[in-house]
């Protein structure tokens, strides 16, 4: 299994960044890093300096505050879509992009049912539950669609 430092993760997203900003080949990976952080402007210092990144801390490390977690959320929530794991992911995914008109608004969403649901697993000592997170984005999304009338 992959296991990166934070270190790691941190030089990874600014390499992706910078060989972005240079126009230099890259990794689909690192294409999609370099895309969900350009839709970041209010982060693009943090990831123009990787030895700097290294040494910041970012606190509690909550997903707003942490431009790291964030964009590993991003990047996360879309590796899901691409496999359709948990099943039916990349639909409720999509719903939402839909029903918002904006697939980085939908992946904020996201974002908040995949961090319950880690925090949830994490608190009962359990695998965290797929369905429960699955449920949560169909939720939202069926909210979007009562806002949008």
């Amino acid at each position: 299994m992959f296991a990166p430092s934070q270190a790691d993760v941190r030089r990874f997203f600014c390499s992706a960044w910078s060989k972005r900003q240079a126009g230099q080949p890259m990794e689909t990976i690192e294409t999609l890093a370099a895309g969900w952080i350009a839709e970041h402007p209010e982060w693009h210092a943090d990831f123009g300096d990787a030895e700097a990144a290294v040494a910041r801390d970012y606190g509690d490390g909550a997903v707003g505050g942490n431009p790291f977690l964030h964009l590993s959320m991003h990047l996360s929530i879309s590796e899901q879509c691409s496999i359709d794991q948990p099943r039916g992911i990349r639909q409720a995914v999509e719903l939402l992009a839909a029903r918002r008109g904006d697939l980085h608004a939908a992946h904020h969403e996201v974002m908040e049912c995949l961090g319950q649901m880690l925090a949830d697993a994490q608190a009962s000592g359990s695998a965290p539950d797929g369905d429960a997170y699955i449920a949560c984005v169909q939720r939202r999304a069926t909210r979007a669609a009562g806002h949008a009338r």
